[in-house]
């Protein structure tokens, strides 16, 4: 679907507007290695971009997101450049702004916005401290790189740093809770781990042939050795009244 690129920014000539619009619409299909811009329709006087940290350098794995402001001059004169993202750079200003000499005494009218951006991107692999906007950087970068090196990653985990997907950590998660619910049920008594029976079941033939399980019988333990003795015990207290009722008639039949 084609998209319909207009602005109603009247601070940009109409000869501006369109080649503005031409070059939009190519960065949106075509952006360049770690760059996306962010189109805004309504306005081309303002042009966000989304900057990924170059690898192997302090910057890896985050994700700056800067503007570049036109003025009505533009193209004769250079756009100006803002990190909105904070980062601790030798040539990008405490306020965000970037120090370029594409943006100042190398600019030409002829050079591009993909060429812009190109440039920035470049400038977090290659910063010039001898032009610093930020001293503090500018003189750490000089002096001790591997401290430059810590504070400028410091930042980027802070302030930069790209959010990791959450489908693999949620699965991951539910996983373990999973396990551990099922091992609180089993250690606290109300899932008890389930043992295979000592003496398997036997089988008998059901009514239309079928096996059906029947329980063995009960194994000569405790239970079965107290079984008998108490029926024993009741045997013989009856035979012990009986003979009671039987001395008791003799008695009886003497007196007569």
């Amino acid at each position: 679907m084609m998209r319909t690129w207009k602005a109603t920014n009247e601070n940009l000539p109409p000869n501006v507007i369109k080649q503005l619009a031409k070059e939009l619409k190519n960065l949106d299909e075509t952006p360049p290695e770690g760059i996306k811009v962010v189109l805004n329709d309504d306005d081309f006087s303002t042009i966000f971009a989304d900057i990924e940290g170059p690898a192997g350098t302090p910057y890896e794995n985050g994700v700056f997101r800067m503007k570049l402001l036109l003025s009505h001059d533009f193209p004769q004169l250079p756009p100006k450049g803002y990190f909105l993202t904070k980062i601790f750079h030798p040539n990008i200003a405490t306020n965000g702004e970037i120090c370029v000499n594409t943006l100042k005494k190398d600019w030409n009218p002829s050079l591009g916005l993909r060429h812009v951006l190109l440039v920035i991107r470049c400038l977090l692999i290659e910063p010039f401290p001898e032009s610093a906007l930020n001293e503090q950087a500018g003189k750490m970068l000089l002096e001790n790189y591997d401290e430059y090196a810590r504070h400028a990653r410091l930042y980027t985990v802070i302030h930069a740093l790209k959010p990791k997907p959450k489908c693999q950590a949620g699965i991951s998660e539910s996983t373990t809770a999973l396990n551990v619910d099922q091992s609180n049920m089993v250690s606290g008594g109300k899932m008890p781990l389930l043992s295979a029976p000592s003496t398997p079941p036997s089988k008998i033939p059901g009514p239309k042939g079928q096996d059906q399980n029947v329980l063995p019988p009960p194994a000569e333990g405790a239970a079965g050795a107290h079984a008998i003795p108490k029926k024993e015990g009741i045997v013989a207290a009856k035979v012990q009244t009986d003979k009671r009722k039987t001395d008791a008639r003799k008695k009886s039949l003497k007196r007569l």
